[in-house]
């Protein structure tokens, strides 16, 4: 709180008063913004060095910070609530299809990967094998789990013996560790948080039918709740899940015109279960195999969310995952004018409680009007909301969002109303920053029908956006494009219709036009 004494140093304080108090209460459109000297340092514009903006990003608003493991984070209060927000949003709708959370070991024998050769093949490089416990040479090595199907087959082998079994759909919350080389916060670290679901089902078409019900699942969550577009569609062969019979993804364009894989659902077909020997007894009598999905996403959500939104300014977190959605900055100068100023800020912070939205009055000492202001940007907090003495006379607010900057960004509101007034505009700011993604996604997404062209932009400046061609379908033809590119297929859309072109690369028939880009 700005006590007597603390209001009488700042109004002898010259330019700190200003910044304090009537200069800045009088015209704090932007006066705010004149700096002291801890206001002065601005993170890395995007368009000059996106990768130090994004680990700027993480550092200055707190999101997380390095650990003493190479390639592990430690993930702070701001970043771990974000996580938390969107975890328990996404759980609810997990168990609104029908699954159920279960927990199986992080310690997996390392006979299990050996039972699924596509699966060990594709995992090997990564796997961390622990051989030593208790001071002993362990029997078996196990290994620190990269994903969970083998555990969780192993299990399902011991449940599963009748049709009447079926489906059986578990999701579990956990860590896994894959012994990356090259580690990004929240992108690619050795360890990271997810969700993994696996399925089994009496059908094909049951556990089609799931693999798709769940990259719905997952394709609504992301792009209503943390406003983040997407394309989605199948994966090639190539980019297909170790195990898999097929491989569907959801798929968004970052800031920098790289792509991010933000989530996969996986048709196993019956490959884990005859590798691990689950059968059951159909409604025919008959031992037959169920067929199997898995699906997931992750951290890197956390990712996707910061480069979708973030802006030269900081964070920009859409109200429905952020930790604060509206944060209250009283303003005065007066020593006399604080206490009703704090009295009207308080009894707005307790109405907005009320209403269920998550703010925060900032009342801490010896830090300017606009400090506050640049914190709560960096910090990605969606609503500010500004009192001063004249507001508490006329029974007014100064409301700024954080999707809009500068006087376009600004409006009044009664302080009478406010819980209304805010969670509309809440509401609103959603909206925005996903129109606002969206748009920047659509903006950098062409299509190509000259491979030349195509090439030309993929190495051009920046990521190379996304490119949307037709392509015949063939391993060569991809593997030039990445070898060429770096680009790679990100997702094949479903349901086209099937009109025939020609493929960009080898200029063959094609049937079907699918997404190429650099990705994360």
């Amino acid at each position: 709180m700005k006590g007597k004494a603390g209001g009488a140093r700042r109004a002898r304080s010259g330019r700190a008063d200003a910044l304090a108090g009537g200069a800045v209460y009088s015209s704090r459109l932007e006066n705010h913004r004149m700096a002291d000297k801890q206001d002065e340092k601005k993170v890395t514009a995007r368009s000059v060095d996106f990768a130090a903006w994004y680990n700027e990003i993480i550092a200055r608003a707190e999101l997380a910070d390095h650990s003493p493991v190479r390639g592990c984070i430690v993930f702070r209060p701001d970043g771990f609530a974000i996580w938390e927000a969107l975890r328990d949003e996404l759980d609810r709708r997990i168990k609104k299809t029908g699954a159920r959370n279960a927990y199986f070991p992080l310690f997996i024998p390392q006979s299990f990967l050996h039972k699924e050769a596509q699966h060990v093949e594709g995992f090997a490089p990564e796997v961390a094998v622990v051989t030593h416990g208790g001071g002993k040479e362990l029997e078996e090595p196990l290994i620190v789990r990269p994903t969970s199907e083998t555990i969780i087959n192993y299990m399902f082998a011991q449940w599963i013996h009748s049709h009447r079994d079926l489906p059986l759909m578990i999701n579990q919350w956990c860590n896994v560790v894959r012994w990356e080389m090259r580690t990004r916060p929240f992108l690619r670290t050795t360890e990271f948080l997810w969700q993994e679901g696996h399925t089994a089902h009496a059908t094909k078409a049951e556990a089609e039918r799931e693999a798709l019900t769940m990259l719905e699942v997952y394709r609504a969550f992301v792009e209503d709740y943390l406003a983040v577009p997407l394309v989605t569609g199948r994966k090639s062969a190539a980019e297909r899940f170790p195990g898999a019979e097929e491989t569907y993804s959801i798929e968004s364009l970052m800031g920098d015109g790289r792509a991010l894989q933000c989530g996969t659902s996986h048709y196993l077909g019956d490959n884990f279960a005859r590798a691990f020997e689950i059968r059951f007894l159909d409604t025919q009598n008959q031992l037959q195999h169920p067929h199997q999905t898995s699906w997931g996403v992750s951290t890197r959500l956390l990712g996707a969310i910061i480069m979708s939104h973030g802006d030269d300014q900081g964070l920009r977190l859409p109200p429905a995952v952020a930790p604060l959605q509206a944060v209250i900055v009283p303003i005065w100068r007066k020593a006399e004018e604080g206490e009703p100023v704090l009295a009207a800020a308080r009894a707005a912070r307790d109405t907005l409680e009320g209403a269920g939205v998550r703010v925060r009055l900032d009342d801490r000492e010896g830090l300017t009007p606009g400090f506050k202001f640049n914190d709560w940007e960096m910090r990605g907090v969606p609503v500010r909301i500004e009192i001063g003495p004249r507001d508490v006379a006329a029974r007014n607010a100064v409301l700024a969002r954080r999707d809009r900057l500068g006087r376009e960004g600004k409006a009044t509101a009664s302080l009478d109303g406010l819980a209304a007034h805010v969670s509309a505009l809440l509401d609103d700011v959603q909206q925005s920053f996903y129109t606002q993604a969206r748009d920047a996604m659509r903006a950098n997404t062409r299509q190509f029908d000259d491979y030349a062209k195509f090439r030309a932009q993929m190495e051009g400046e920046g990521g190379g956006g996304m490119a949307d061609v037709y392509w015949c379908g063939s391993a060569a033809c991809e593997t030039r494009i990445r070898e060429e590119t770096r680009a790679t297929c990100r997702a094949i859309p479903l349901g086209q219709s099937g009109a025939a072109g020609r493929c960009l690369v080898c200029g063959e028939a094609a049937q079907e036009r699918a997404f190429f880009a650099k990705a994360y």
